[in-house]
């Protein structure tokens, strides 16, 4: 196990041409699974390979337990990568897949067959190790890559994007095998994918990327109830949140945005300063956030709205309305009994709503109104050095 950093990490395929890694700054402790998240072309692929060393930094420092392994080859990192194509060796068998890596270092013949036997327990692919890839199906042929980077009991494991060749049902079966191998080995783990399911299921550490940036670090909770931009908000979670466009008005003491679903309109009280009236903003409510208001009010703000669109997914009803002329998802309970074209009285509570600035994206709610950041706020944005 060992603690990974880094600093100010930057990379630069050429002399003119932007970076295709800022400033990346990052850090977790011995023991940890990161997961670094994003769309394609974000840089968390790339960011991973100069942790391995197959591409080089131009600026910054990689360090494992505070020894900095930048300039170093990749056979001496003590670090071991599972990739997306397997790379498993096709006239070779499982066995001698999981025991080449050992071979090359010499270990004794002993040694190896120990080693390939613990590795095969706990993937639980003894029965394959007479097999060759090509008699194997895809996620055997991935807890075979997964062995071979066992094998070696390196400091650091990497993983980028394993799953993705993967079907549906078994991407969720190797999620959950990928999680309980780390809990029993609690060793050091940098995790690359696109998908935000297995960002917020597998992950100790989550780092969010776009161009680059690391838009925001912290752990799966830290960033689903707290973006900290518009950005962060719309890819990490699943119905992803709404955004409702609205001008805020000042009135009668109170910061309101008005809502209105074409059947009513519902002024909705919010906690920011007066100097933001008039700020063209973004609402953001996640689908689980919208309730069905109760028949007799409990003072929080209410509005009819029209059902557009129905999706039962079983475990819940996804509903469809629109507010300010924007799609808005609720996910309420299965057994809820409407048709499109009911109206529904849906119930927003004004302290689950984020606010983000129109034009930027960013957050507008993450202060109070004297400056002062609020307690619930716990993780930031890293950004880059203009």
């Amino acid at each position: 196990m060992a603690r990974l950093q880094l600093r100010n990490v930057n990379k630069r395929y050429g002399s003119g041409l932007p970076d295709t890694l800022k400033a990346i700054d990052l850090a977790i402790d011995s023991g940890e699974f990161l997961i670094l998240v994003g769309p394609s072309g974000c840089g968390k692929s790339t960011l991973m390979n100069c942790i391995a060393g197959l591409e080089d930094i131009s600026g910054g420092e990689i360090l494992v337990e505070g020894v900095d392994i930048s300039g170093m080859s990749p056979k001496d990192r003590d670090i071991a990568m599972v990739f997306q194509s397997y790379a498993l060796y096709p006239t070779m068998t499982v066995r001698e897949n999981i025991a080449f890596g050992l071979k090359i270092r010499k270990m004794p013949q002993a040694a190896i067959d120990e080693e390939v036997g613990r590795v095969a327990r706990l993937l639980q692919i003894e029965h394959l190790l007479g097999r060759k890839p090509g008699q194997l199906s895809g996620g055997q042929q991935q807890r075979v890559a997964m062995g071979r980077a066992l094998a070696r009991r390196p400091q650091i494991y990497l993983f980028d994007e394993p799953l993705s060749n993967l079907d549906a049902k078994l991407r969720v079966e190797m999620r959950t095998e990928i999680k309980l191998m780390h809990q029993r080995l609690k060793t050091t783990t940098v995790y690359v994918t696109h998908d935000q399911i297995e960002a917020m299921t597998l992950g100790d550490k989550v780092a969010v990327m776009k161009d680059g940036i690391i838009q925001q670090f912290g752990t799966p909770q830290q960033i689903y109830n707290d973006p900290a931009n518009q950005f962060v908000a719309s890819f990490i979670g699943s119905p992803p949140m709404n955004f409702i466009p609205a001008t805020l008005i000042h009135q009668d003491g109170r910061m309101l945005a008005r809502l209105d679903s074409g059947q009513q309109r519902c002024d909705l009280p919010l906690r920011v300063p007066e100097n933001l009236a008039g700020r063209e903003v973004v609402l953001g409510i996640r689908p689980e956030q919208i309730a069905l208001g109760p028949e007799q009010g409990n003072g929080l703000p209410s509005i009819g709205a029209q059902v557009e669109v129905l999706e039962p997914t079983g475990p819940d009803l996804l509903v469809f309305v629109s507010l300010n002329g924007s799609k808005v998802c609720c996910r309420l309970a299965p057994d809820v009994v409407c048709r499109v074209g009911d109206s529904l009285r849906l119930q927003l509570d004004p302290a689950r709503v984020l606010l983000f600035d129109a034009q930027t994206g960013e957050r507008l709610d993450r202060t109070t109104e004297q400056g002062v950041p609020d307690s619930a706020t716990t993780a930031r944005p890293v950004r880059a050095l203009d």
